[in-house]
């Protein structure tokens, strides 16, 4: 693939303060893009631009997914800024680490508001931009959990599922205009996403989990998340032997309860 795909494109990353929001600035720095830099943690944001490429060429907008009535007036300040938005990647969110059993209403909707409504009210955001542009890209990070549902990942699992009926549906209404989504559903990946995680009370799990300590490298991981935007992929699993999982839920389904109820939560 063109190693300048990339360059010159303005693209806005949410979650970018750590894991795979971290990684894709890093690896689109170098190859030339104007990144737009979102998260709540406006120090970590600032540690990151000062070490990137081209660092004077990047944005950082502060955002908080669980507050979304300010992003009518985010996006027209990054159009402004730079005149388009050719790609929105909606990477952040918040995980979990709960029985729905324990888990308070509370919690389930500060999850759902984070990783569904927060997403795709940025999305909705920007979308008129794209719109009037005739083009654009939505990479949208989802999980293997948005596939089947796993232990500890009631409301979690429950948002990622409703990202790929929104954006399935997103991708048929703008194909008109130009505009593809990409789904990316990462497996264990090596990434700070356990230790965020938020328990039944809605504290912090605070413990790098085996499943992530010992998954995929997250630098590995962006590399493919960003060939399957370049490709316009619809839709792309992430990850090691764990991804298998899907395909076997689809064709064999007896088996994969079988197999899905063996395995370690965390």
């Amino acid at each position: 693939m063109s190693n300048t795909y990339f360059s010159n494109k303005v693209v806005w990353i949410t979650g970018a303060s750590s894991g795979i929001g971290e990684e894709l600035a890093q690896q689109l720095a170098p190859q030339g893009a104007h990144l737009i830099l979102s998260s709540r943690n406006k120090e970590k944001l600032q540690m990151l631009r000062e070490n990137l490429s081209n660092h004077k060429k990047h944005l950082i907008v502060p955002l908080d997914l669980e507050d979304s009535s300010n992003f009518d007036e985010l996006a027209k300040k990054v159009f402004d800024e730079f005149g388009r938005i050719d790609i929105l990647i909606n990477n952040g969110g918040i995980s979990q680490r709960a029985n729905a059993s324990d888990s308070s209403m509370e919690v389930n909707r500060k999850i759902m508001e984070v990783d569904f409504f927060g997403n795709i009210a940025l999305t909705k955001a920007v979308l008129p931009f794209m719109q009037m542009q005739k083009s654009g890209q939505i990479l949208v990070i989802s999980s293997v959990a948005g596939k089947f549902g796993f232990y500890l990942r009631s409301a979690y699992s429950a948002a990622k599922h409703a990202l790929h009926g929104y954006y399935e549906s997103l991708a048929l209404e703008e194909e008109h205009n130009g505009i593809s989504v990409t789904i990316v559903c990462p497996g264990k990946i090596n990434t700070p996403i356990s230790t965020n995680a938020i328990n039944a009370e809605g504290n912090k799990h605070g413990i790098m989990d085996h499943n992530q300590e010992t998954g995929m490298p997250v630098a590995v991981c962006v590399k493919q998340m960003l060939h399957a935007l370049q490709s316009k992929k619809r839709e792309v699993l992430i990850g090691n032997k764990e991804i298998w999982a899907v395909r076997i839920k689809r064709y064999f389904p007896a088996l994969f309860w079988k197999i899905i109820k063996k395995q370690s939560a965390t």
